[in-house]
């Protein structure tokens, strides 16, 4: 089956961004007044589950049960969200994190070969938007003609509902593309999907199980051109 589109993740796998999401959500915590600090090694657990109000909710249950008995506790956890991603994109616009080695490289050869690009991701489409047009430029939203984002769908990865939205919208077969993810649940929700899956791996990711991805990589680097992908996805 030739190879005819690229899924991208996006954070963790366009970029290393989960290290400014962690500062934009401890950021939002001090604005609220809340002494909350997630550190490194706990962000690489709390990272488990994917959705920024979701991982909230998650930290609370095990480290602040009673303010989840708060009245008002969606709205507080959606205000911090919405806190955090103003800091999130901020720092994106400000250009601080660049894409990783050899994304933009082989996006454009992907291109230039007519392969057709998407994404495929939990975060927000503000989120995706800033990344793209710090590190490219504006144009970069139409090298893609599905962005699949957190708010296209109701069940986030690992769930393979934001592929499914994906393949719908370029009217592909599963087998058509090749999925690239950084993290387990990214990689189960591909396979759930029937698309076969590369794993580039970042440093919050590295010791994740993934059995099941055709290839694991620690990114694409100067080494992975179009010709290689097409040959990791006919393997």
């Amino acid at each position: 089956m030739p190879l005819r589109a690229l899924i991208f993740d996006v954070d963790g796998t366009l970029a290393d961004t989960e290290d400014v999401h962690r500062q934009a959500f401890n950021a939002a915590f001090a604005d609220a007044g809340f002494d909350w600090s997630w550190g490194a090694p706990m962000y690489t657990q709390l990272l488990a589950v994917t959705g920024g109000k979701k991982r909230i909710h998650f930290y609370l249950e095990g480290m602040h049960p009673e303010i989840l008995k708060r009245d008002d506790i969606d709205e507080v956890i959606a205000e911090l969200h919405k806190q955090k991603t103003a800091y999130y994109v901020a720092a994106m616009n400000e250009g601080r994190v660049p894409l990783r080695p050899g994304i933009e490289r082989v996006l454009r050869e992907a291109r230039n070969e007519g392969l057709t690009l998407a994404i495929a991701t939990t975060t927000t489409p503000v989120n995706v938007q800033s990344l793209l047009e710090a590190a490219i430029g504006p144009e970069a939203l139409d090298w893609f003609d599905a962005i699949g984002a957190g708010d296209c769908v109701d069940h986030l990865k690992p769930a393979p509902d934001v592929y499914l939205w994906v393949l719908d919208k370029l009217g592909l077969d599963p087998e058509d593309c090749l999925a690239i993810e950084d993290s387990a649940n990214g990689l189960k929700a591909s396979l759930a999907a029937g698309v076969p899956t590369l794993i580039t791996h970042c440093p919050y990711t590295a010791h994740h199980d993934f059995a099941g991805a055709l290839k694991v990589l620690d990114g694409l680097g100067d080494d992975i051109d179009i010709a290689e992908l097409k040959k990791i996805h006919n393997q």
